[in-house]
């Protein structure tokens, strides 16, 4: 078969088309892929801090242990310090709840309780060396 001269250049016209569109189009990708590296960040390259913020635990109602005083709620998942925090006296455990869970201070606490700061202070003290007691299994440090 045998071509008109014209069907030549036209071919070679096409065929440096085809390739200036792959080569824009080869250009365009490694730009995107250079744009792509600079903003993005390999998951072996995260400080353990940043993967801690991408993870997330599910917490089921059978997984922790849960302590009420004064209608709040302290939920501890360790079984060891729930089995310390248990064996404290009813008011140890409602002074700690109320200054873990709503951070209250000893004065606020008496106040609630009906007790001076100092004996909130006091039993708070007392509970919690009682529980590092308890944890350290009766070694003092």
């Amino acid at each position: 078969m045998k071509f008109a001269p014209d069907d030549y250049g036209l071919r070679c016209q096409f065929d440096r088309y085809c390739k200036l569109i792959l080569y824009h189009e080869a250009l365009d990708y490694f730009r995107e892929m250079r744009g792509r590296r600079s903003r993005e960040t390999s998951f072996e390259m995260l400080p353990l801090s940043e993967l801690d913020k991408l993870c997330t635990t599910d917490q089921y109602p059978g997984d922790s242990f849960i302590f009420s005083a004064y209608g709040y709620e302290l939920h501890i998942d360790d079984e060891l310090v729930a089995a310390a925090f248990a064996e404290l006296p009813q008011p140890g455990q409602n002074i700690l709840i109320l200054h873990c869970v709503l951070e209250l201070a000893d004065g606020e606490i008496g106040a609630l309780m009906g007790m001076s700061r100092s004996a909130v202070q006091r039993h708070r003290t007392k509970a919690l060396e009682a529980m590092r007691t308890k944890l350290m299994g009766g070694i003092n440090e």
